[in-house]
């Protein structure tokens, strides 16, 4: 039987929330768009999708409500992208799904790892790519973005992400070289553009 081309007949709030982000590529714009990526380029840059993909992912996020397209320079007209509230909404999402994909990084294919952690806080002694804090104590979150220290869950914008021992030191493209460097969530990406 053949696949539909949308979830219609199924009366479920998974299948209606994958209507939005379910498309190949389109989560990856919303964490690039959490780590402070704003510009057209720097979402091809950092994603190396096909351009007419980042297009239409990006268009499909505006009309949901997920991103807002703002003007940043008037001549030529450039515009960058920014979450709305409605895209911050989606971060326990991605962290809890960034947390499950590095247990399945470890290679066993058990969903979730065994629940052990590193120092990391990661998975079945997975290398973590990046490691996100409550800036307020520099306590590393947990799973679904809370703050153990503090017993309450962290907004994004006060997350500190961290490079972990999992990435390159030396990556070629701008987005992420800068990247590497500590920085809150939703700030806006500044890269060494030349």
């Amino acid at each position: 039987m053949a696949l539909g081309k949308d979830y219609a007949t199924q009366q479920c709030s998974i299948a209606r929330a994958l209507e939005i982000v379910g498309e190949r590529w389109t989560l990856l714009v919303v964490r690039d768009a959490f780590y402070g990526v704003r510009r057209y380029n720097d979402f091809l840059v950092h994603l190396g999708l096909p351009r007419a993909v980042l297009a239409a992912r990006l268009q499909a996020l505006e009309r949901a409500g997920v991103l807002e397209k703002r003007r940043y320079q008037y001549s030529p007209p450039r515009d960058e992208y920014v979450l709305t509230d409605r895209g911050i909404a989606l971060w326990p999402v991605l962290r809890s799904l960034s947390v499950w994909g590095t247990g399945q990084a470890d290679g066993t294919g058990r969903e979730g790892g065994t629940g052990q952690t590193d120092g990391a806080g990661q998975a079945d002694g997975a290398k973590p790519l990046r490691i996100f804090t409550h800036a307020a104590c520099g306590t590393e979150l947990g799973a679904y973005g809370e703050c153990p220290a503090c017993g309450v869950p962290v907004p994004p914008g006060d997350v500190e992400m961290l490079p972990g021992p999992g990435l390159d030191p030396d990556p070629r493209d701008p987005v992420r070289r800068a990247l590497l460097r500590p920085r809150r969530l939703l700030q806006p990406l500044e890269t060494d553009r030349v």
